[in-house]
């Protein structure tokens, strides 16, 4: 059974959220603090993650950049009260894959959670390993080095990766690559692929200012080139 850990001091959502995945059919563990959830998430075998941003004792930021830092790549889903951009993109840079704004609806938030577990489980199942100018990626084992060092990359920049990297030289529209990496039932503005792609590049390209290996292509959209 798919298990996921929700970290949310809120009683009601906590409660909410809960019985809508296990009415799902999901297992679900819960904490309410960061400290506790930073300790579950680290101890136990999770699919998922969904993280409040603001928790006690540690706020859900912190929790995601030390599981980042810990080497543990669980995709993260996290919850914001905040509609302010500033926050979704610090939680992107810190390592979440997705995020919803509270209030959100019920059904939002499982189509978001059916679209990780999906990522994840296509990650597992598609190429192996691959190799380009100074990366090499083993996408089962979730590794990817630069010039023999690591780098650490969230779920979503995974699959977003491995999707590039199976269509290596065709020129994908955003609308293309949210279909594929997130999911045809999760409503989100094609914008967000520009700013996990900008996150990505970050990590693979020597100057992401020019790349060389995520190319954009004007008016259209991205273009992968070994």
């Amino acid at each position: 059974m798919t298990k996921i850990l929700i970290v949310e001091d809120e009683e009601s959502i906590l409660v909410a959220l809960g019985d809508n995945l296990k009415m799902e059919g999901y297992e679900v563990d819960s904490a309410v603090n960061g400290e506790e959830g930073l300790s579950m998430a680290k101890a136990g075998k999770y699919e998922l993650i969904i993280l409040d941003i603001m928790l006690p004792r540690m706020d859900g930021f912190e929790v995601c950049k030390r599981l980042r830092q810990a080497g543990r790549m669980t995709p993260i889903l996290m919850l914001t009260a905040k509609s302010q951009e500033i926050d979704k993109v610090l939680g992107l840079e810190l390592g979440a894959d997705d995020y919803v704004t509270k209030p959100f609806s019920p059904r939002e938030l499982l189509a978001r959670v059916k679209a990780l577990l999906r990522r994840s489980q296509q990650v597992r199942e598609g190429v192996n390993e691959t190799a380009f100018g100074d990366i090499e990626v083993d996408f089962k084992k979730y590794e990817v080095n630069k010039r023999g060092c690591p780098v650490y990359l969230t779920a979503l920049e995974f699959s977003l990766l491995q999707f590039f990297v199976q269509n290596q030289g065709q020129v994908l529209s955003r609308d293309t690559i949210l279909d594929a990496v997130w999911g045809k039932d999760v409503y989100i503005q094609p914008r967000t692929v520009d700013k996990h792609i900008a996150e990505l590049r970050k990590k693979i390209e020597d100057d992401p200012s020019s790349p060389i290996h995520i190319i954009g292509v004007r008016g259209v959209g991205y273009k992968f080139s070994g």
